[in-house]
């Protein structure tokens, strides 16, 4: 029984992190909306960002919003890396979508056209959950 529940205690995490399948570049999340029906979640983020972080680590690992990625395509785009040097794909996106500040988080349809945005961090879960459902 010992066996059993450390074997929970090491796989347990594994599936509250989730599994939504995230695209990292972007006609491929756009190719795969188009096939699924299905809008696609941007998340345009930069490593030297605190609020970015903590969105990858604290948020959208969270039950909630797992199930509510799950209802979508999820993107990301790193825009710069930690020390400022920009990525192609996501400086290309960010200066396409006018951002003004990191993390943006964009809905779009299957053809790219922008829906809705956010623009910084949700405190939880179930936060973020709300407003990707758009509630």
């Amino acid at each position: 029984m010992k066996a059993l529940a450390a074997l929970l205690l090491i796989v347990a995490p594994a599936f509250a992190s989730g599994t939504a399948k995230w695209e990292h570049d972007y006609q491929s999340a756009l190719k795969r909306a188009k096939a699924e029906k299905k809008v696609v979640f941007m998340d345009l983020w930069t490593e030297w960002c605190g609020p970015c972080l903590h969105l990858q680590k604290n948020v959208f690992p969270t039950q909630e919003a797992q199930a509510a990625l799950a209802k979508v395509v999820p993107f990301s785009a790193l825009v710069q890396k930690r020390d400022g040097t920009p990525v192609a794909e996501g400086t290309r996106l960010s200066e396409t979508f006018k951002l003004t500040a990191f993390p943006t988080m964009v809905i779009l349809d299957e053809n790219g056209k922008e829906l809705r945005r956010q623009v910084g961090a949700f405190r939880s879960g179930a936060e973020f959950a709300t407003w990707l459902n758009g509630k």
